[in-house]
């Protein structure tokens, strides 16, 4: 891979992590596109590292709203301000997911097959629209359940929607949005929860990796921090965007998007 390459993977990587439409599905499928060598699972990681900063930056004041209540939110269980709550759900929905995405490493270690992707695609792409259809029709009564006390159920289901991420062509922003939607999450809350929910699985997997990273040489390094920051600046720019209209758009346009997407695939695949 050349610096160019790394280039493209790292805008499409930017562009498509914020938006549900399967950054991993992209990138995995970009080799039979642009008739490269698939990188593989660790670069494809470096390049979610750029967005995972992009998060960072973007809800930097968030975070560190959070992270002020991190004390109380494990050690004072009888403060129970908005701040702690979310901590406490964010804290229970992450661990699901940890959980749900041991469990599920070995298979999905198989699901890299570009059928298998356009298959997630489509079928994820559908419940996506479903899940905005149905959350228009619930928009009198939606709620702010996060930060409003303990939310077992809704924290699990959430954390578990990550974990299905682990298979490419699913999305992590798209598969957490459209649970959150379907739970009856505010758009808007449900776009920050998904995209800051992100951060510990992404670090976590870079600690995974970071031996495979430390043998990499100095040319490999150089094309990585270019993807990286490609990634981090088109994340940012994206993350914008979609905050802004996510409260507007009609999500079924993702869903056609995705389609579209998988049909392309399907005809470059014969």
């Amino acid at each position: 891979m050349n610096s160019i390459d790394a280039l493209i993977y790292g805008a499409i990587q930017g562009l498509s992590e914020f938006l549900p439409v399967s950054s991993s599905g992209h990138l995995a499928l970009l080799p039979y596109v642009i008739h490269i060598k698939d990188p593989g699972v660790v670069f494809d990681l470096m390049m979610h590292f750029g967005t995972a900063l992009a998060v960072i930056v973007y809800f930097r004041r968030e975070i560190m709203q959070y992270l002020r209540t991190l004390k109380p939110s494990l050690f004072n269980l009888k403060r129970g301000g908005p701040g702690e709550w979310f901590v406490r759900n964010f804290l229970f929905s992450t661990i699901v997911s940890v959980g749900l995405i041991v469990a599920l490493m070995p298979v999905a270690k198989m699901a890299r097959n570009p059928y298998f992707i356009v298959f997630n695609l489509c079928v994820f792409g559908l419940l996506l629209w479903l899940a905005d259809k149905k959350n228009k029709n619930l928009s009198e009564t939606l709620v702010a359940p996060m930060e409003s006390g303990m939310q077992w159920k809704i924290a699990a289901l959430i954390g578990a929607a990550q974990a299905l991420a682990i298979f490419p062509g699913v999305s992590r922003s798209g598969v957490t949005l459209t649970m959150a939607l379907f739970l009856g999450m505010k758009r808007q809350e449900a776009g920050s929860f998904s995209f800051l929910m992100s951060l510990p699985i992404i670090l976590a997997g870079i600690l995974k990796e970071a031996p495979g990273l430390m043998n990499s040489s100095g040319e490999s390094i150089h094309v990585l921090f270019i993807g990286v920051a490609t990634s981090f600046v088109v994340g940012i720019l994206t993350i914008h965007f979609f905050m802004r209209l996510i409260s507007k758009i009609n999500l079924g346009v993702f869903t056609i998007y995705r389609w579209i997407i998988a049909i392309a695939m399907i005809w470059l695949l014969r």
